[in-house]
């Protein structure tokens, strides 16, 4: 035993890399080496031999893997030391380049919006975005027959075989919300409910997502010319363009009555869209006074309160203030389409700073 830990000791003082260093410990304390070999042969011996040789080879063993130990460490620390001294590094050097991100138009526009309106006074309420039929259309005053509720335009969740509760759906506006609101907090209530909504639509201006701002004001004695100027004061405000017109039409809106599309003032020059000037108009939003239907649905009395309603794409005005043409592009992702037309991280809209730059 004395002649194996000369001989190992010897060897792996002498090996000048790791794997020099693995053949020395295969040789040694290896399944086949020759310390495993020893071992093997304890069993030929008598119970006093064993007694003696049996502690002697596990010192020689422990004493063999505590010098690869050692070793191997400090093969490591000279490896390292090596590399230190070859490698070096300048850190006064700039670093490099990040990629950086930006906002997306649609939740900019919607900051933008939010802003406007939380100057006037209106709240932001959220809601689901799978709402079962009652919010969607019962407590709208939308009828059984009514277009919205086919299957060509909404978008219908499944139901178990023999389930025949009315399928939830994907909401089909933002108006769903606006009966949340009065049942959680009643009449006085001003709200704006901005979020995603879905239908079975898609082409140049249409996408089966998009993502809607509806406006909710209900008092005492609010009428049509409340609407009109909340909608003129919001439309200076996020065009930045003092005095535009606006115009309203007679429509119809199982939800309101009487409802009215809202255009705004608009020019072509050169094929080019100018907001707030010529002789033209374009269709913005719908809007009206909330039906009395509607304000029951909700737990609010339709005698005793009244006010109005509106709602917006706000992709669609995103598109007419940034001169985004196609609605599609918002959706695909294109980090090309996200650098030109995204907003820097740190430029949040304010009505005081500008809402946009």
């Amino acid at each position: 035993m004395d002649d194996l830990r000369q001989k190992y000791l010897e060897a792996v003082a002498s090996v000048t890399d790791e794997a020099a260093l693995e053949d020395v410990r295969l040789a040694a304390v290896g399944k086949k080496g020759e310390i495993a070999l020893k071992m093997r042969e304890l069993g030929k011996m008598t119970p006093e031999e064993r007694q003696v040789a049996g502690p002697a080879l596990n010192a020689l063993k422990d004493e063999i893997n505590s010098a690869l130990a050692a070793k191997k460490e400090a093969l490591a620390d000279a490896a390292l030391d090596a590399r230190l001294s070859e490698e070096w590094l300048d850190v006064t050097l700039p670093a490099r380049g990040r990629p950086q991100g930006t906002i997306h138009p649609v939740s900019q526009v919607t900051e933008e919006v939010v802003a406007i309106f939380a100057d006037m006074g209106f709240a932001v309420a959220e809601g689901p975005q799978i709402e079962n039929d009652f919010y969607n259309f019962d407590a709208l005053n939308i009828p059984p027959h009514h277009p919205a509720r086919q299957e060509f335009d909404t978008f219908y969740m499944h139901r178990d075989e023999g389930d025949n509760r009315p399928p939830h759906v994907l909401r089909t506006h933002t108006s769903p919300v606006q009966i949340r609101a009065m049942e959680k907090t009643g009449a006085p209530i001003r709200v704006i409910a901005p979020g995603r909504v879905y239908r079975s639509d898609y082409d140049q201006t249409h996408t089966p997502m998009f993502h809607q701002i509806e406006g909710l004001a209900i008092g005492k004695d609010i009428s049509m010319a409340n609407l009109k100027w909340v909608l003129e004061e919001f439309f200076s405000a996020f065009f930045e363009i003092d005095g535009i017109k606006t115009r309203f039409r007679a429509s119809h809106f199982p939800f309101t009555e009487p409802s009215a599309e809202v255009d705004i003032q608009c020019s072509w020059v050169d094929g080019q869209l100018r907001i707030g000037e010529g002789d033209g108009w374009m269709e913005v939003l719908g809007s009206g006074m909330v039906h009395p239907k509607v304000l029951e649905a909700a737990g609010v009395d339709p005698e005793a309160w009244q006010g109005f309603a509106f709602g917006m794409g706000i992709d669609r005005i995103a598109m007419l203030k940034y001169g985004i043409p196609d609605l599609r592009a918002f959706f695909e992702s294109d980090l090309r389409w996200l650098r030109h037309y995204g907003f820097s991280a740190l430029d949040m809209p304010t009505l005081a700073g500008g809402l946009s730059r």
